[in-house]
């Protein structure tokens, strides 16, 4: 008899990481069933999700946006159930028909549904960092307190969770310091002082990923290091200075950890 499969609802379902999500849920239809989809405004492209898997729900932050999908789900007789807003959405990630939640909304608006998903128990595929750089130990709290399973999904976090035990209690022992590399971004090689002309399209013109534009731009600054630190100091517990970060332009390796007792 086959295992049953795994319940997914997919929190930006429209950015590069649901894109994804998605694709790797197509090639597994054995495995997933996509019960739920969220966006913030790419009506035609969350339109083709929901042709392509029949959700039973799907969910626009916008409610302009989503009156206008919704009447094209029934133009197309969809058998998907259409709500709008962030309530709605955090109604989607506690919902006792989802076992996992794939969380890839972008900023702060993404911390309501990962909190609402550890305090229901699902299995949280975590890719949005911003929820634990706000939310912190109260997001953390969550997760214990729920019975939650936290998975990062972010490269540099899940090559280390890949690599330790499966218990976190032994965590603390075995972990002497992180170490995440970051590719430098488009303007590595610029002096500061010219920095000040660039432009947004140069910002996202990443030279190893194609991301998109908020994450580009933020690696282009840094700030996305400086948020994986942080969601690194939560994930893992230690302290800042057991936390490093090396400019890796070859972007090979995206984290390594070095082990107590090398």
């Amino acid at each position: 008899m086959s295992a049953p499969r795994l319940r997914l609802a997919v929190l930006g379902a429209t950015g590069s990481i649901g894109v994804n999500t998605l694709k790797v849920a197509a090639l597994h239809p054995d495995r997933f069933e996509v019960v739920a989809l969220t966006a913030a405004t790419q009506v035609d492209a969350l339109l083709a999700q929901c042709e392509r898997f029949r959700p039973r729900v799907a969910v626009m932050a916008s409610a302009p946006h989503a009156h206008e999908l919704a009447q094209k789900i029934k133009d197309r007789k969809l058998p998907t159930r259409l709500e709008s807003g962030p309530a709605a959405i955090e109604a989607v990630a506690r919902d006792a028909g989802v076992d996992a939640v794939m969380a890839a909304i972008v900023g702060a608006a993404g911390l309501a549904p990962c909190l609402a998903a550890a305090r229901a128990g699902k299995r949280l595929l975590l890719a949005n960092k911003e929820a634990l750089v706000v939310g912190g130990e109260v997001f953390l709290r969550a997760v214990r307190e729920g019975g939650a399973t936290l998975l990062p999904i972010d490269s540099e976090h899940s090559a280390i969770f890949q690599s330790l035990p499966e218990d976190p209690a032994t965590w603390a022992a075995r972990i002497d310091r992180i170490i995440l590399t970051a590719s430098g971004g488009p303007f590595r090689t610029r002096a500061p002082a010219s920095l000040r002309d660039v432009t947004p399209e140069q910002a996202c013109a990443h030279p190893n990923w194609v991301m998109g534009r908020k994450i580009s731009v933020d690696s282009a600054t840094m700030m996305n290091k400086a948020l994986e630190v942080i969601e690194a100091r939560y994930l893992f517990g230690r302290a800042r200075e057991r936390l490093e970060v090396v400019i890796h332009p070859q972007s090979v390796i995206h984290s390594v950890f070095r082990d107590r007792d090398t």
